[in-house]
């Protein structure tokens, strides 16, 4: 059996140059989210990756209490669907080679970009969704989206990721999307501390409406 206490969180996150206008206000709602997550029942891993058009690890299966602060650093364009598809292969295979009981228990994966996809070269969308798909359904990954002055719900229905479990923040407002996305991992974490199989809930209408300008 995989290891029911211990949660690996995979962060994906968009550092094109037009993330430059919302660089502070992204740096502090990660910073929170990662502190919020230190005080979370249970063992934690974080994986954090960064693209632009270019695909980067920033760290890999650090425990949540060495997680430094983020410094993002805004270049380039955007190449969402090769990130992905990077960072979900890389992901299944590190984890294929551990043994069973080392695997965690939770593999939650969130993505947060403020833009639209124009750079990929490997990947398509409808490759992409397969991949979140069978991921979710075989291995039962949860998946995150965070789209930023988009229908995010339209965006992450194309990638895979449930209309539930994606939600639009208005730009400015990567504190309280962050802060949605922390409470929900962190009712997770606790309620799978007493059922394996407890469920990510769903976005609430309130979250929503707080990641949004009014």
């Amino acid at each position: 059996m995989t290891n029911a206490d211990l949660t690996h969180l995979y962060f994906l996150l968009d550092r094109s140059g037009s993330m430059q206008s919302i660089k502070t206000d992204t740096e502090g709602g990660f910073d929170a989210f990662i502190e919020e997550q230190r005080r979370a029942p249970g063992r934690c891993r974080v994986t954090l990756a960064q693209f632009d058009h270019r695909y980067e690890v920033v760290y890999r299966d650090l425990d949540v209490h060495r997680v430094p602060p983020l410094d993002l650093r805004p270049n380039g364009s955007t190449a969402l669907l090769d990130a992905m598809g990077r960072l979900i292969t890389d992901t299944g295979a590190d984890l294929a080679a551990l043994p069973e009981q080392q695997r965690p228990g939770t593999v939650l994966m969130a993505i947060m970009t403020d833009g639209i996809e124009n750079a990929s070269i490997e990947w398509t969308r409808p490759a992409i969704r397969s991949l979140v798909e069978q991921q979710a359904t075989v291995y039962n990954w949860q998946f995150l989206y965070l789209g930023a002055d988009q229908d995010a719900i339209e965006v992450g229905a194309s990638i895979g990721v449930s209309a539930g479990r994606s939600m639009t923040y208005s730009r400015g407002r990567s504190g309280p999307a962050m802060a949605a996305v922390s409470a929900n991992i962190t009712s997770l974490r606790a309620g799978r501390m007493r059922d394996p199989a407890a469920p990510l809930r769903d976005f609430d209408a309130a979250q929503r409406r707080s990641a949004e300008d009014s």
